[in-house]
């Protein structure tokens, strides 16, 4: 079990790194109407973070077998490298490039931040540790939206979204902090650049097998399914569906939109700690079998409801979101600590393509068939979620 230092540590810098990721979304109508985009560019520039982050997440994760602490030290410097493209306010092809840098550089210091708890942090409280990096997240994405929300109007939305990276700088001094509070594993000896595997003597003992018996191979695949739902959800619902029908049908500005964004983050920062806790005591395949009929519900109401709905859809869809990591707590039940980076990766290739596809397709469609998205996905996540908790008496505890 890695000491409090580093997961202190992973958790300040993983909330330095998303601010900017709750700054985009209330800025994007902006983005549009400055660059003259059409919905299904505004859709690519939303969805280009996503699909960067689907393209390098199996490179990282075998990059980050033995190359933990390298992966972590690039993923910053990456994120502001794309930051500056976005905020010289060009072209549509710079900013898709700029984005798909933000998102390169936001899978090394996720995956990397991630691979850190589940290697080394496999014990029974593994889906509170999960919370606690969830919640530094959340309050990252809370502060971007914030921040948003109280900028002059006469700053540009270039200019907001700069301001909003300027926490990255933070992660960057705290670089040699983390260096100390690694475990030395990925550093003795010549290793080999990408690996599926490392040494066992490099990690904590595997789980007993009876624990991946108990689970079973169905219950991977269902974590899966989840995560991918959750993530078209997400990047649906908060990058394209509340700003656009925000603007378009209730007339809100940046302040509104943020608001609105805001809402969901605090009830997601409330709760995921609590629900953290509820599925290291109740197990977390029957913990988020709940949270998925509950973001079906929510979805529903960002979607098809009025105003008010809205607002309280937004609140609800904050509540399923703290379970964000639920999913990653069975896959490490069912991995062993030597393969966590390769297999977290495969799980972030499906999140990720998710986060990609979510405003992509919501941009394609919005036109003539706003609401299929939406109610596909409802579909899905309720399916998913009876499916775990009627098996939820397999579930390890």
């Amino acid at each position: 079990m890695p000491a409090p230092r580093l997961i202190v540590l992973l958790c300040v810098m993983t909330g330095a790194n998303t601010v900017s990721i709750g700054a985009f979304p209330a800025l994007l109508p902006e983005l549009g109407a400055a660059d003259g985009l059409a919905d299904w560019q505004l859709g690519a520039v939303a969805g280009a973070f996503g699909f960067a982050r689907m393209l390098t997440d199996v490179p990282s994760g075998l990059f980050m077998t033995h190359h933990l602490g390298r992966a972590l030290r690039i993923g910053p410097v990456l994120l502001l490298g794309g930051a500056a493209l976005i905020g010289t306010g060009g072209s549509f092809g710079v900013l898709l490039f700029g984005r798909a840098l933000m998102g390169a550089g936001h899978t090394l210091a996720t995956l990397g931040a991630l691979t850190a708890i589940l290697r080394y942090h496999g014990g029974g409280r593994l889906a509170s540790a999960l919370a606690a990096s969830e919640f530094a997240a959340m309050l990252g994405v809370l502060a971007g939206a914030g921040l948003t929300s109280v900028l002059p109007r006469a700053v540009t939305w270039n200019v907001a979204l700069l301001i909003a990276c300027l926490p990255v700088f933070l992660t960057l001094a705290l670089l040699p902090a983390l260096g100390r509070a690694l475990p030395r594993a990925d550093g003795a000896g010549p290793r080999p650049l990408f690996a599926r595997s490392a040494e066992a003597s490099a990690d904590p003992p595997a789980p007993p097998a009876r624990t991946a018996a108990a689970v079973g191979p169905w219950l991977g695949l269902l974590a899966g399914t989840a995560g991918a739902a959750v993530a078209i959800c997400y990047a649906t619902v908060d990058q394209f569906v509340i700003p656009v029908r925000g603007s378009r049908e209730f007339a809100l500005d940046r302040a509104g939109i943020a608001h609105l964004l805001m809402l969901g983050q605090l009830v997601d920062i409330l709760a995921v700690l609590p629900l953290g806790a509820l599925a290291d005591r109740r197990g977390a395949p029957s913990v988020l079998g709940g949270v998925l009929l509950l973001m079906a519900a929510a979805v529903g109401l960002v979607a098809f409801g009025t105003l008010p709905l809205m607002v309280a859809g937004c609140a609800l869809f904050g509540l399923a979101m703290a379970g964000w990591t639920l999913p990653l707590t069975i896959l490490r039940a069912v991995t062993t600590p030597t393969q966590i980076a390769w297999r977290t990766a495969l799980y972030r290739v499906a999140v990720d393509g998710g986060m990609c596809l979510g405003p992509l397709l919501s941009g394609v469609l919005t036109a003539r068939h706003a609401g299929v998205l939406p109610g596909l996905m409802a579909a899905v996540l309720t399916a998913t979620g009876i499916a775990l908790l009627a098996r939820r008496h397999l579930a390890g505890r």
